[in-house]
């Protein structure tokens, strides 16, 4: 007899270079920074000074100001920003963005930049409704003859049946909301609400009862609905002002051949005109002042700031001075350069005028111990099991080459470790590892050594 285990067809979280981080790591109380929690380790002064910039932006003081985290490479200014996203929630708009984005072959580098400004800038629009809303128990299309004749059938009308903690309902519905429900992916057993006046179907997610299924997707499970089938209820959306501008911009043309032609022939990528951001943004203030809608600035991260040059910069001066602006983190690891596009040079390769309206907070290089730190955590997040030989072994390579380096040999070395028999990764397994691999600055002598063989 057979017996074989089988792995969970559950989906597993894709690990990337900042899974670990997860917050600021700072006290609620006191908001100092505590040593070594939510990911990070070390930068004290500098995540403290994350920190306020996080209470600015909560209390919506620090709109349109900007922040530039400076240090040198893998320091930890990305996962900073990361930190500063966590702190502020799924409901604040965060934008990550690099500089070198802005060069494109099909739009303005001014108005690559405008878009993710508009991307990072949230409105929560809140409206009552008239909705119908529960778990799906039936969902059954009544087909009729077609009245244009032929063999074929077409949906006269829609069952369905809704059930909430407190009754159930059966609603026939238009077969306009039948492909609605289509377009959602609605089936039965999850949990939805039809809109009563526009017929528009949200699928909320998947009821909770069915929470033990092993789905291959990562499903969202939501309690079924409190209170009436039939209910007036206050929905909350949460768009940015680019959707809005790109709801708008998009063309809705006829469903006949020449229409979808030329929508396909059209470039994937259209300017939107300043015009039509104007028009959207006073349709924004008037729902503000009518306090239908809330603005929500979010952030902006431009990693490796250096990279935009100086038409971007001035474009940069006046965006931050208009009334629609969110928070702008830079990043960047340059000391004194050129500024892109000019020969003049200056701190961090960014203009002083640009400069100037900056807060500066720094980062600084991490020490052995806070390096054999680093790479515990990143060992515990990977899955891989060391012992403490081997990462102190580490830490020392990440001393003298990099910690980016030193986190890149983990893998590797867990693979050598399995390959002689072993789970548990140890020095031996790093230094076959480390031999095979060469960081940045031994490559670099290697080629001073060898100049005359490489091509110059």
């Amino acid at each position: 007899m057979r017996i074989e285990e089988v792995q969970s067809s559950t989906k597993k979280q894709r690990i990337a270079t900042h899974t670990h981080i997860k917050g600021l790591g700072l006290d609620p109380n006191t908001g100092t920074a505590i040593p070594m929690a939510a990911g990070f380790v070390g930068q004290v002064a500098a995540r403290e000074a994350a920190g306020l910039v996080v209470d600015m932006i909560r209390q919506k003081k620090m709109a349109g100001r900007a922040l530039l985290l400076a240090g040198p490479p893998s320091t930890g200014k990305t996962a900073l920003a990361l930190g500063i996203s966590q702190e502020l929630g799924s409901k604040v708009p965060f934008c990550p963005m690099v500089g070198s984005e802005v060069y494109s072959a099909e739009v303005k580098k001014t108005e690559v930049l405008m878009e993710n400004f508009r991307r990072a800038i949230g409105l929560r629009i809140k409206e009552n409704k008239e909705v119908y809303e529960g778990e799906v128990t039936e969902l059954s299309p009544e087909e009729t003859e077609s009245t244009a004749g032929g063999y074929g059938k077409s949906i006269s009308h829609v069952i369905i049946g809704l059930k909430t903690v407190k009754g159930t309902k059966q609603l026939k519905l238009d077969p306009t909301i039948y492909d609605a429900l289509i377009k959602e992916k609605v089936a039965v057993g999850d949990v939805i609400y039809i809109e009563a006046n526009s017929g528009a179907v949200k699928r909320v997610g998947r009821c909770d009862a069915f929470a033990t299924e092993y789905d291959l997707e990562a499903e969202e499970y939501v309690p079924i609905p409190k209170g009436e089938v039939h209910k007036k209820k206050e929905i909350v959306q949460d768009v940015t002002l680019h959707d809005l501008d790109a709801a708008n911009a998009r063309p809705q043309g006829g469903q006949d051949i020449l229409s979808l032609m030329g929508q396909m022939m059209k470039p994937r990528k259209t300017e939107i005109t300043e015009k039509l951001r104007q028009e959207i943004n006073k349709v924004v203030n008037r729902y503000i002042d009518e306090g239908v809608a809330e603005l929500v600035p979010g952030v902006l991260f431009i990693d490796e700031v250096h990279m935009l040059d100086i038409e971007c910069f001035s474009y940069l001066n006046r965006a931050l001075e208009s009334t629609l602006a969110p928070i702008v983190i830079f990043a960047t690891n340059r000391g004194i350069c050129n500024v892109r596009g000019t020969d003049m040079t200056s701190p961090h390769g960014i203009p002083v005028d640009l400069l100037d309206r900056l807060v500066i907070i720094r980062t600084e290089t991490y020490g052995p111990t806070e390096m054999i730190q680093i790479l515990a955590i990143r060992a515990q997040v990977e899955e891989l099991e060391i012992d403490e030989e081997s990462l102190a072994y580490l830490g020392e390579i990440g001393q003298h080459a990099s910690l980016r380096h030193a986190i890149q040999l983990l893998s590797p070395a867990s693979i050598v470790a399995k390959t002689n028999g072993r789970d548990k990764i140890c020095k031996a397994d790093i230094e076959e590892v480390s031999s095979l691999y060469l960081d940045a600055k031994s490559s670099a002598k290697l080629l001073q050594a060898q100049q005359e063989r490489y091509i110059t």
